[in-house]
């Protein structure tokens, strides 16, 4: 079954939409103002189910403008939510 996330996270990580209000309530009134503050505040949230947040920075330098062919994205099994399937989709494996 498909499932509609909050704004912002990933549609692949439950872990992350399992952490994300704990680590906006977090950061809520903090400057947000370097990217050390950021990842601190990240690994400084622990929601009470227990789950520990850490964050390091990918400094990985990603290609962009990769396109694939209409071809290849109809092989792929994208299931489309009834609310805005542009928007919110799965794609599952083609096992």
């Amino acid at each position: 079954m498909c499932q509609s996330f909050p704004d912002g996270t990933s549609k692949q990580n439950k872990i992350e939409y399992r952490l994300f209000s704990y680590i906006s309530i977090n950061q809520r009134g903090k400057p947000l103002e370097s990217l050390p503050v950021i990842l601190g505040l990240i690994g400084a949230t622990t929601p009470q189910t227990g789950l520990k947040a850490t964050a390091v920075l990918d400094e990985k330098q990603y290609e962009t403008g990769i396109k694939i062919s209409d071809d290849d994205l109809a092989k792929c099994n994208i299931i489309k939510n009834s609310f805005h399937g542009e928007w919110n989709y799965c794609i599952k494996p083609n096992c």
